[in-house]
This record gives structure tokens, sequence and C-alpha cells, in this order.
């Protein structure tokens, strides 16, 4: 007997009699219009709760004609108006309930239309805007750039994602790891980040403009697949060694 997976409305379930798919045959249906698509993403677009298949004892996931077609609604999404993942989710969703909702993308298209542009602002802060958020103190700061560990923009900004790097540079000095300890954990992001630069590489030099679109979504996915597996990788590492 087949598990009915509960959670998610609109999908997850199939009518008694509907053919069930394995996920290679679901990958051939979908190639047909997303030629790029993997096995792999189709298991990333599970996980993060777009599709609900269900799972033959033998733990085998099976689709019916509604995840497939759930699939396809959220790549043509993906593709063709460039939402993240939760946005698409929660459109998806809203729609299973009978909602009738415009996608996210042509909410802010019609909001232009009536109030014009929003002005657009740079991602990045400033440093005592930086020190502030974290509670680092400037010699600190100065200690942390010069091991790599923070980066500075070449007008003197940071990137956001700063403030999330002191902290944690922080939180670890307290358990005596140094600055020049950490570096290592900086090259290990160095060459992950590289090695989904060179992925995504052949998407941004794509004559499809959608395609070259789509290689910002592509290098989301790899990044959030990519810390999963390292702190998987992690764990089993710290669980491998005595106690």
């Amino acid at each position: 007997m087949l598990r009915t997976p509960t959670g998610g409305a609109g999908h997850g379930t199939a009518p008694s009699g509907d053919t069930l798919l394995s996920i290679g045959a679901v990958l051939g249906r979908l190639r047909v219009e997303f030629p790029e698509v993997t096995i792999s993403k189709i298991r990333f677009l599970e996980a993060e709760g777009l599709v609900e298949p269900r799972r033959t004892p033998s733990g085998y996931r099976k689709f019916g004609p509604q995840d497939v077609e759930r699939l396809t609604q959220v790549l043509r999404m993906q593709r063709d108006h460039y939402l993240p993942l939760k946005a698409i989710r929660e459109h998806l969703d809203a729609l299973g309930r009978g909602e009738r909702l415009p996608l996210p993308g042509q909410q802010r298209q019609r909001r232009a239309a009536e109030t014009g542009p929003a002005p657009r602002t740079a991602a990045r802060i400033g440093r005592e805007e930086l020190l502030a958020a974290s509670g680092a103190d400037g010699s600190a700061l100065d200690e942390w750039e010069s091991y790599g560990l923070i980066t500075p923009m070449p007008d003197g900004g940071y990137d956001p994602e700063s403030v999330t790097v002191a902290k944690l540079v922080a939180d670890l000095g307290r358990f005596g790891l140094e600055p020049r300890h950490l570096r290592i954990m900086r090259a290990a992001a160095q060459r992950e980040a590289g090695m989904v630069e060179q992925v995504v590489a052949p998407l941004r030099r794509h004559r499809n403009p959608q395609t070259r679109a789509h290689a910002e979504a592509t290098t989301r996915e790899l990044a959030t697949l990519s810390v999963k597996l390292h702190a998987a990788l992690f764990r089993t590492a710290l669980g491998a060694h005595p106690h």
C-alpha cells in the first residue's frame, strides 16, 4: 500500500486509479519543457516542500498527475517570473485553498504602474552600522579583515551578510578559536562558491535572457544544498570521533 503524505494543500494526493510515476519517468516528462532539470532538482523541490510524492513500502518515490502538474508550475514560475521558492509555495498553496491571487511579481508590477518604480538601494552597510549590529569593536573588525574573514567593498561598505559572519566569529572566539584558526573555513567556503559558479557559468552565458535570469535561482538552490551537505558531513565527522 502506498503512503499518502499529510500537509500541503492541493498536492500530495492522487485520485484512485491515476497512474503513478517513478522519479525517472517524471524527469523525462519535465525535460520536454525544461531540458536542464535534473533528478537532484526534483529532490530539492521535494525537500523544500513544493511537492510531496507518495512512497512505496520500500521507500521509492511515486508521483501522481497532480504532482507532475505542480512541479511544472513551480519550474515555470521560476523560469518566467524568477520567484523564490517560498513565494512559489505560498502562491500554490493559496491556489489549492481556492484563493485566486496574482503572482507576487505581478503584484509588484501593478504597484509600480500605479505609484512609479521604487528607488533602488544598494545592498551594503557602513562600518559603524556593522560594528553596532555585531557588537564588535574596531580593532576586532580590523583583525578579521586582515585574515579575510570579512571583506569591505571598494566603496568601504560591507555586505549585510558580514553582520552574521562577525557575530559567528565573535562567538567562536569565546571558545578560544582565533581568526587565524578560521582561515580554513574561509578557504573551504571559497572553494564551494567556486564550484557553484562553475556550474552556473554556462547559464549566465546563455543566449536566452530567461535562462540567464534563472542562473540566480540555480545559484541559490545550489548554495542551499551545499550548506546542507557541509553540515551533514561535519556532523558525520564529529560522530566518527571517539568520545
